[in-house]
């Protein structure tokens, strides 16, 4: 099975030093590499207020991760983050689902752009110095929703 894309974000404590955080991120880089992964990206994000008080604490510091691997590998990175000292809170999501979805809902605009392109007589492609440049013909028309009906 290939590998999925997750986003991996954990809240470390607000008073923790940068020195934690790196050794946190070479924690988390060491099981996944340890479990067949690999860190996509990294983004630590620092110091931000909490939605909610988590306990006492009204501030954490963010760090969110893009990971690729096996469900077992996020499996052992969430019962990890469960038990470490540091982590107030932290949650992996599957992105690859969103990703595919995306990328479908794209296709399906671009030829549908085509298709009316050609009924209008014109090529299936915009041209260069053609209109507005952007994706298709329908970045102007804030109303379109990909949807052929009545308005």
């Amino acid at each position: 099975m290939s590998a999925r894309v997750y986003e991996l974000i954990y809240i470390m404590v607000p008073d923790a030093t940068e020195q934690a955080v790196a050794d946190m991120q070479a924690q988390v880089e060491g099981i996944v590499q340890r479990m067949g992964g690999s860190i996509q990206s990294t983004d630590v994000w620092g110091r931000r207020k909490l939605a909610y008080d988590i306990g006492k604490h009204k501030d954490g510091f963010y760090v969110l991760q893009v990971i690729a691997g096996a469900g077992d590998l996020m499996k052992e990175l969430d019962r990890r983050l469960k038990v470490t000292d540091g982590i107030i809170r932290h949650l992996v999501v599957r992105v690859d689902e969103r990703q595919l979805v995306a990328e479908r809902a794209r296709t399906k605009r671009q030829t549908e752009s085509a298709r009316r392109r050609v009924a209008r007589g014109l090529p299936p492609e915009r041209q260069p110095g053609e209109g507005p440049q952007g994706d298709n013909d329908d970045d102007a028309d804030v109303s379109y929703d990909g949807v052929d009906g009545e308005v």
